[in-house]
């Protein structure tokens, strides 16, 4: 039983810093789909590819700058949490 509760809650911690990590580059996806869907609509541009490249160097700038923060949290994820399960502690 505890073994199976100590399973959830690091399954369940490990897909919070998933949500977590994720949240800079959805939010970049979101914001620019958004942005380059209302100039579409208003310029009557229905060009499908038009959202690919933007969306895309969004995604790509958002990444690099956050790269430190998705890293740090990681690390302190395995730090704290994996490590001392796998060496039993």
């Amino acid at each position: 039983m505890l073994d199976e509760v100590l399973f959830f809650d690091t399954l369940r911690q490990g897909l919070w810093i998933a949500v977590i990590i994720s949240i800079p580059i959805l939010t970049a996806a979101l914001i620019t789909g958004v942005s380059i869907g209302l100039v579409q609509a208003l310029t009557s541009i229905q060009e499908m590819t038009l959202t690919f490249v933007p969306k895309l160097a969004a995604i790509v700038i958002v990444f690099w700058m956050s790269m430190g923060f998705m890293t740090q949290t990681l690390v302190s994820f395995f730090h704290d949490r994996i490590i001392p399960l796998i060496i039993g502690g």
